[in-house]
């Protein structure tokens, strides 16, 4: 009898210790919900203010000292003293040969007809400047906003001994947001200014639209490329609408102005339509690709499939493979290399919603890591 009432007891305290931890976690998962909700309206508060015409400005670092810097940084806790005091020495006296040889060059070019010698100047006087800019794309290439403004402004400096290198990463998205970011890279070529374009992650379907603009197109060996096709998909929630007698009605003048819609049935016209469209869409894509590398064979990649570097390069849709490190590190032996970046006054808003969705894609990266069992090995 005791034995009994021992374990009504015990099994009363365990019950009123879930339901006790039961409200706990209630109230802890009601407080995160909140804290989310505020943040994302503040992120969102952010990302309104950012639409509705905030002018940022223009920031260029100067990639050689950038460079220059960091490698002081390391000699100076690396070499020894002695060590360091030769490198030193040996750096002024290559300086002084280099600037020997350009005074030899400048006595050269005035000795010419005036005419000749102003050309040669002209030529002679300064380096190659490369410019380095960076697009990272999304369904919408939202980014095309900052890439205008750095063409824009870097056009107005740049001459056709110049260059322009772009750091390209995108999957790709919608067809007129990739058609206009590659109308902005139209205008370096228009000028005349050679165009790189590295690839180091992906440049696949709008991505690649861009970057068979290049003069000279890079990819690292992995990286992924292609995908040159057309996608259309949406739900349908037609036969749900229906079974719960509910009318969806669209009214329209023009017999295709809707085809496929997320509510309404579908018939095959309107499905036959869409697919007209679709293939119109790649027959377009397909010869801006051909126009742009002729050499590739476009009925051949033009299949919606993707290749790592290695392989693309073997389909003539990339010209070298290689990581835009070394394409800039490369840069700065030869040219003063400068990077441009198009910067937007951050809000208060700004800065807390984008630490916000920073711990989230932190959070959501380890969970996806934790929980992913197959690896690339």
């Amino acid at each position: 009898m005791q034995n009994a009432q021992t374990a009504s007891t015990t099994g009363e305290i365990r019950l009123e210790y879930l339901i006790q931890y039961g409200m706990f976690l209630a109230k802890a998962v009601t407080i995160v919900v909140a804290i989310v909700i505020v943040l994302g309206s503040i992120a969102a508060s952010g990302n309104r203010q950012r639409k509705t015409g905030r002018k940022g400005q223009i920031k260029v670092t100067h990639l050689n000292e950038h460079f220059d810097d960091m490698k002081d940084t390391l000699r100076h806790s690396v070499l020894a003293k002695d060590q360091l005091k030769q490198v030193h020495k040996d750096e002024k006296k290559q300086a002084k040969l280099e600037s020997k040889e350009q005074a030899k060059a400048d006595k050269e070019a005035a000795k010419k007809p005036n005419d000749v010698a102003d050309d040669a100047s002209n030529v002679e006087q300064r380096k190659k400047r490369v410019y380095v800019i960076n697009f990272t794309g999304n369904i919408s290439a939202d980014e095309v906003a900052s890439l205008r403004e750095e063409i824009t402004a870097i056009l107005t400096l740049a001459e056709p001994l110049d260059e322009v290198l772009l750091r390209l990463e995108s999957p790709g998205g919608m067809v007129h947001a990739y058609g206009l970011a590659s109308s902005q890279l139209l205008r370096i070529k228009s000028k005349q200014i050679p165009l790189t374009i590295c690839v180091d992650k992906v440049a696949a379907s709008g991505g690649y639209m861009m970057a068979c603009l290049a003069d000279r197109l890079v990819s690292a060996p992995f990286a992924i490329i292609g995908s040159i096709g057309v996608l259309v998909q949406l739900p349908n929630f037609h036969r749900v609408l229906k079974k719960n007698e509910v009318d969806y009605e669209i009214i329209s003048a023009g017999e295709f102005k809707r085809t496929l819609t997320q509510f309404g049935e579908i018939t095959q016209k309107g499905r036959d339509k869409v697919q007209e469209e679709v293939e119109t869409m790649h027959d377009i894509f397909k010869a801006w690709i051909k126009e742009h590398r002729p050499s590739v064979e476009i009925d051949k990649i033009a299949t919606g499939e993707t290749w790592v570097g290695t392989q693309a390069k073997e389909r003539h849709m990339v010209d070298e493979i290689k990581t835009s490190d070394d394409c800039i590190v490369g840069a700065c032996e030869e040219a003063d290399v400068y990077e441009v970046e198009y910067e937007l006054p951050k809000s208060l808003q700004d800065k807390i919603g984008g630490a916000f969705l920073g711990s989230v894609e932190k959070l959501f990266s380890n969970w996806i890591g934790k929980s992913t069992t197959n690896t690339f090995q």
